[in-house]
């Protein structure tokens, strides 16, 4: 079926579902595996964050978005955190031919009170709404990240399995024990975006740059994954939002730690509505060494990449995002 653009478009993705619950772990790991390998997308369920904190993530997380516009550019800054002003006339997207439309708020961490270091790009201080603006904002926020950490963790002991690693592989300090996440509070609207189109360009296809990523979203459908990149015309795949459940995504840097076992699958957002969504990516720590896992090479099947730091990798991929390359483009290289 080809939508609007042109473009081809099932009406949904099936994905499995991960249930943290399943005492079983082997049979999540091979669920996880297989999902790994096809679509590189999977819902996880009984994560074990409440709905009630949830909720109140989400309703915090549009308080934001609400002040006006001069309150959140206070919060503006050049490297990658603080507010992040309309996407409008920052990214042009020939495939949908559409401006992208959205906003976002950023935190890396933990924090550090250091000087921003420009070899650690997810290191030194964030910046915060003042408490007198969103009283107990920051708060909710730190407690979300560590919540998010700990899920992570967890994903991380079944994806250790499924690629016949020790249980408590990424739990080194050097890969999830002293982890650097990424936390991005999302805001796609619909102001001056062209009243003919059905759907609205929220980001342009991409993959993550991340181990893994997981996405909490609200009841508005927007995600869409493209399994061959490669294929005229491209086939866009509906994901929709599971209620209660995060969305969760293998990232460039597993991909390539896995040999290209797992896949990092290139996705969208196209929305029809206003819609809110929190992505939470997880990176190992900077001096964590990029480089194929012992399970996953042999004489036959040797590494396609060489090793790399975490933070020079990093550094790599944001000094050449702002040419217009994606983060697979750099990864590849």
């Amino acid at each position: 079926m080809a939508d609007q653009n042109g473009l081809e478009t099932k009406v949904s993705a099936a994905l499995n579902c991960i249930d943290l619950s399943d005492p079983d772990i082997h049979k999540s790991a091979a669920s996880l595996k297989q999902a790994c390998m096809d679509s590189g997308f999977f819902y996880v369920i009984n994560h074990g964050i409440s709905k009630e904190f949830m909720d109140e993530v989400f309703a915090q997380s549009k308080k934001f978005f609400e002040l006006p516009f001069d309150e959140k550019m206070k919060l503006w800054v050049e490297r990658n955190r603080g507010y992040k002003q309309p996407l409008k006339n920052q990214f042009f997207d020939q495939e949908t031919n559409q401006q992208a439309h959205g906003e976002a708020y950023s935190l890396v961490g933990p924090e550090t009170e250091d000087d921003l270091d420009p070899e650690k790009p997810l290191c030194g201080p964030n910046v915060w709404p003042s408490a007198d603006v969103l009283p107990g904002w920051k708060e909710t926020m730190l407690r979300y990240q560590q919540e998010a950490l700990n899920l992570g963790r967890k994903i991380g002991r079944i994806i250790a399995l499924a690629l016949d690693l020790d249980v408590d592989f990424f739990d080194k300090p050097e890969i999830l024990g002293n982890a650097m996440p990424y936390v991005s509070f999302n805001h796609y609207g619909v102001q001056d975006a062209d009243p003919s189109k059905e759907y609205i360009l929220g980001t342009p296809a991409h993959s993550d740059p991340s181990l893994i990523t997981l996405l909490a979203t609200d009841e508005v459908p927007g995600l869409q994954i493209c399994r061959n990149i490669h294929a005229n015309p491209r086939v866009w795949e509906n994901v929709a939002p599971l209620k209660d459940a995060f969305i969760v995504n293998i990232g460039d840097m597993l991909e390539r730690m896995s040999n290209c076992v797992f896949r990092s699958t290139m996705h969208r957002v196209l929305f029809p509505q206003e819609r809110y969504t929190i992505a939470y990516f997880v990176y190992p720590s900077n001096d964590a060494m990029i480089e194929c896992f012992p399970t996953c090479k042999s004489e036959e099947k040797p590494p396609k990449y060489p090793p790399i730091k975490c933070k020079d990798l990093f550094n790599i991929i944001f000094k050449n995002v702002a040419d217009g390359k994606t983060a697979r483009d750099i990864t590849e290289a």
